[in-house]
């Protein structure tokens, strides 16, 4: 999978993490045409998420790019590490601040205007 093809599949997931519509129709009411749920969100986000923060200068993320999706990563893995069961936590103020730095991800990246990041060489230093 090219690096193109793995930031637009972390943006998805984040998308997915932002938008409480979605998850209270696919993860918790369970209806389609999508088949996810909190716990496939939660590996799906580390396994792409962790790859590009690992080598976020071939992704050609910017520093604030970078910074904003760290610190959501951080935050939401102490997040999932005490919740598992969506009903529980839906409605709750931990998690509206997790969907709004979701948000704030989503908009560093221009993910609604499907732009993402123009990926460039890495930096020789």
């Amino acid at each position: 999978m090219d690096r193109k093809q793995i930031l637009k599949s972390c943006l998805d997931i984040i998308h997915g993490i932002s938008d409480k519509e979605y998850q209270v129709r696919v993860w918790i009411e369970e209806k389609g045409p999508e088949v996810d749920d909190f716990d496939e969100t939660v590996c799906n986000f580390f396994q792409d998420c962790d790859g590009i923060l690992d080598k976020y200068k071939e992704f050609g993320l910017t520093d604030k790019q970078y910074l904003l999706l760290k610190d959501f990563r951080d935050n939401f893995e102490v997040f999932a590490d005490d919740n598992v069961w969506p009903p529980e936590f839906i409605d709750s103020p931990r998690w509206t601040k997790i969907t709004e730095q979701a948000k704030a991800v989503l908009e560093a990246f221009n993910y609604a205007k499907r732009e993402y990041i123009k990926l460039s060489k890495p930096e020789i230093t």
